[in-house]
């Protein structure tokens, strides 16, 4: 068994809406079907029990080797504790060549456990030993290492609940929600909105306590240290007890409690200056250490901490009694899990011998054994929920504290007796204000009931009803998509939207380029969707990117589908028909939100079976507005835009919206049949998107068909009395299209300059010249920059074959180099002739044809 091509789906794809990792596994003969080698899936289940039951797709399907990595890669996951149920394993036309497709919730996590499956199944073959054990921890470890922790994982996971977009921007906990100009971003628990001095503030504990104390909220009194004998000073001036810590410190690091003579302060003191060169000397304040959350103008969850502690059974030594405690699968090493292990280090074992304890000693049944004077979850502590408990004076001390710092999310550290009362009656204060504050303990507490914290967060960054997202079109098909999605984005920018668009000429973002080169892909997509000045989005989407990663998005707003045809780039990556490349193309409206709508092409039969896997709303289009399809989809109430008396008509039920091929200069008035088809498209994307008809109008009417915008679609130039058009058709379809527009104007003698791209089938690169060698006197072949695999001349020999058998081509010529053919074609032209010049280098051959036309 051979693995290769492995990528990651990172969107919705060809096999489903999960994020998966794809292999191309090829089997030998005597790895097709394992109930040939019974002894192989016996001792895969030895080595890994719980893979379950290998079962097929179908009823009628040989169960493989590539299917048994499959149940494993999903198995390993699985067993390693992540959400994950989705797998695929398909034929190809290749004997013996499977697709292995599997989800995964971590790509690292999916790549891993697929490495794991292949080395799994290699044992079982070979009969050597598999450390299931080993591979399950590395799989957990990894798992633990780059998921989102429990706090930046319950906003993410409240944001989802809501159908609000994320998209994680570092392997930490930056994360994204929303597009474009409607997104936020959060960092674990703070806001995009929280400044820096607010955060630089709630660092100062110092500076902290002075502004609440301003703000007539309780505080210890105390003063910041420069040394041990200041600490000493400090503490005596207090005269009691006193709390040493860092002023800049988090989690507790640092921070002793409860001093009360000079050999504890000296501890106390070097223990906080080695978090931090300014040590904070403040009065300790008796009672319980509470922590009350407060996000925007409220107080959504408070919890009580206590210190890590056990209790004695009069049997184990105290280290053993912390052992079993850090057996409980709630604690952790980090911070991913709601608790974390209790940490048994010198701290700790300096709390034990304030108590004449030490880490053998063996504590009485039910003695109480506190392990440090903080009660930081980091550190080993639990939580209590007391949500319920808090008094509203309470309440409003913690608010107004926050608020004075200036904080979003504030965790606000309260000392005293119980919550239940006013801090004045009961001597009690804030001791601290955090920025990003934890949010585990409030999640899954220890005891009592967790809060919905991460929803009280989505609910501050989005109003009541706002998912974050702008309107996102995506547009595939055979031929037009980059015209479409062109006058597409005019029209949305006609409505004064900032569009980002992204085609096979590059990235746009309000009219300006951004990126160049084909950026038809999802990666170019992703960058427009981060980008904070686009309000709305026209993706073109091709088949490669789909194939690649999937989509950039989860769901669209409209969904373009403008045809199929004969296809293009048939017999690439296992996609080798018509009917698989329409499966393909068909994601994008399998992916239209419920509220969207999927514009098709009525004339093309593999377009109209797409309506029937939309989500929302189908709108048909085609020039033929006695189509069946049309006539039945408008007699139900549904939308159609169709052609009559000259103009492209919008009809549900008895509306009509109607403007004037006329007025419509990208179709020199109604001429250019697939051009009216690409407007239709348009109109019908702007309709669903309810652009305002007289926007849609004007928008049409100022979208010219020149190299600014649409290079390479049909770019019409005057050259000494002759036409030349410059356009970017590369397939049979485009051919015939561009052929039928061709007839419709003028010439006397009509002339063509073709390439043929390497990637294609054979029979593809010769049905080109076969159309137009019917349609043309002239024909220039020229071998373009990139032959795609193919040896030298080998596509030119194709595209002459295609000529063989040519009705109208007299002259066929064989030139090396694009601009060299460019400039032959030209140099015969004479007044009233045509000269069709099919580019493969765009903005290079469009700029070497403007500087010919200028130079007359």
């Amino acid at each position: 068994m051979e693995v290769s091509r492995i990528r990651a789906l990172r969107g919705p794809n060809l096999w489903s809406r999960h994020t998966a990792v794809e292999a191309i596994v090829a089997c030998a003969e005597t790895e097709r079907s394992i109930a040939d080698t019974p002894e192989f899936e016996a001792r895969l289940r030895v080595r890994f029990p719980e893979i379950g039951i290998l079962h097929p797709t179908s009823h009628d399907e040989t169960i493989s080797m590539a299917h048994a990595l499959e149940f494993a890669t999903l198995g390993l996951q699985a067993q390693a504790g992540c959400p994950v149920t989705f797998s695929r394993t398909a034929q190809t036309l290749e004997a013996g060549v499977f697709q292995v497709v599997v989800e995964y919730s971590e790509e690292a996590v999916g790549r891993l456990a697929l490495e794991l499956a292949e080395a799994l199944c290699l044992s079982a073959v070979e009969d050597t030993p598999f450390d299931l054990e080993d591979a399950l921890k590395r799989l957990r470890e990894l798992d633990e290492d780059i998921r989102l922790g429990p706090s930046t994982g319950a906003i993410v996971y409240a944001g989802v609940a809501r159908g609000i977009p994320y998209r994680r921007l570092t392997e930490g906990s930056l994360v994204q929600f929303g597009w474009g100009s409607r997104q936020r971003r959060i960092q674990a628990a703070e806001l995009d909105s929280t400044s820096a001095i607010a955060e630089s503030i709630a660092q100062d504990k110092e500076l902290t306590k002075k502004l609440l104390r301003a703000a007539g909220v309780p505080v210890p009194s105390g003063r910041p240290v420069k040394s041990a004998e200041d600490a000493l000073a400090a503490m005596a001036e207090i005269n009691g007890p006193v709390v040493v810590k860092p002023q800049d410190g988090n989690q507790g690091k640092g921070v002793t409690v409860n001093v009360v003579d000079r050999e504890q302060l000296l501890k106390a003191y070097a223990a906080a200056a080695e978090i931090s060169d300014d040590v904070l000397v403040e009065s300790y304040l008796p009672g319980s250490d509470f922590r009350l959350l407060v996000v925007g103008k409220q107080l959504v969850a408070a919890a009580r901490r206590d210190p890590p502690q056990v209790t004695g059974d009069g049997v184990h030594t105290v280290r053993e009694l912390v052992e079993q405690v850090n057996r409980d699968p709630r604690r952790g090493d980090g911070h991913a899990t709601s608790l974390t292990k209790i940490r048994f280090d010198d701290i700790a074992l300096a709390r034990l011998a304030a108590e004449d304890l030490n880490a053998e000693s063996v504590p009485a049944k039910g003695q109480r054994v506190v392990l440090r004077n903080n009660a930081n979850l980091s550190t080993g502590g639990s939580a209590t929920d007391v949500t319920d408990d808090v008094h509203p004076e309470v309440a409003a001390r913690a608010i107004a504290a926050a608020q004075m710092v200036g904080l979003d999310i504030c965790g606000v550290d309260v000392v005293c007796d119980s919550v239940l009362k006013p801090l004045e009656e009961q001597g009690g204060g804030i001791v601290e204000v955090n920025a990003a504050p934890g949010l585990r303990m409030h999640i899954s507490p220890s005891f009592g009931k967790g809060r919905q914290v991460g929803e009280a967060i989505i609910d501050n960054l989005f109003a009541a009803g706002d998912d974050g997202r702008i309107p996102v079109v995506a547009v595939t098909g055979t031929n037009g998509k980059t015209t479409t999605v062109r006058v597409i984005a005019h029209l949305l920018a006609s409505n004064g939207l900032r569009v980002g668009m992204t085609n096979t000429d590059g990235v746009y973002v309000n009219g300006r380029q951004v990126d160049s080169g084909d950026c038809s892909g999802p990666r170019s997509a992703r960058n427009v969707l981060m980008h904070p000045d686009v309000d709305a989005a026209v993706f073109e989407t091709a088949r490669g990117g789909m194939l690649r990663e999937g989509l950039a998005f989860d769901r669209c707003k409209v969904s373009v589908v403008t045809n199929i045809g004969m296809g293009d780039h048939l017999g690439l990556n296992y996609i080798t028909t018509v009917e698989d490349l329409a499966v393909l193309k068909r994601v994008i409206v399998q992916n239209v939100a419920k509220d969207g709508m999927a514009v098709l092409n009525a004339a093309d039969p593999m377009v109209v079976r797409m309506a029937d896997n939309c989500p929302g709303a189908v709108t048909f289009f085609a020039q033929d507005k006695h189509n069946p399809i049309m006539a039945t989809h408008r007699a139900q109430g549904h939308r159609v835009v169709y052609v009559e008396d000259h103009a492209v008509v919008a009809a549900q039920g008895e509306r009509k919206y109607r403007v004037a091929l006329d007025e419509v200069p990208i179709t020199r008035g109604g001429t250019i049949g697939f051009q009216v088809e690409n407007v239709m498209a348009a109109v019908a994307a702007a309709w669903a998107l309810n652009l305002d008809w007289e926007v849609i109008r004007k928008g049409l009417a100022s979208f010219h068909n020149d190299v600014d915008n649409a290079p390479g679609r049909f770019n019409v130039f005057g050259y000494r009395g002759a036409t030349v058009i410059a356009d970017y058709g590369h397939n049979p379809d485009a051919m015939m299209a561009l052929v039928k527009a061709i007839d419709a104007l003028p010439a006397n003698r009509r002339s063509v300059v073709i390439s043929g791209a390497g990637d294609r089938r054979d029979d593809d690169i010769r049905q080109q010249t076969q159309i137009l060698g019917d349609a043309f006197d002239d024909v220039l072949l020229y071998q373009d920059a990139c032959q795609r695999g193919r040896a030298d001349g080998e596509v030119i020999g194709l595209l002459r074959e295609g000529l063989a058998s040519a009705r109208r081509t007299k002259q066929v010529d064989e030139i090396r180099g694009e601009f060299v053919a460019i400039d032959t074609a030209l140099s015969r032209l004479t007044t009233g002739d045509l000269c069709l010049v099919l580019v493969d280098q765009v903005e290079e051959a469009l700029a070497h044809i403007a500087k010919r036309v200028a130079e007359g």
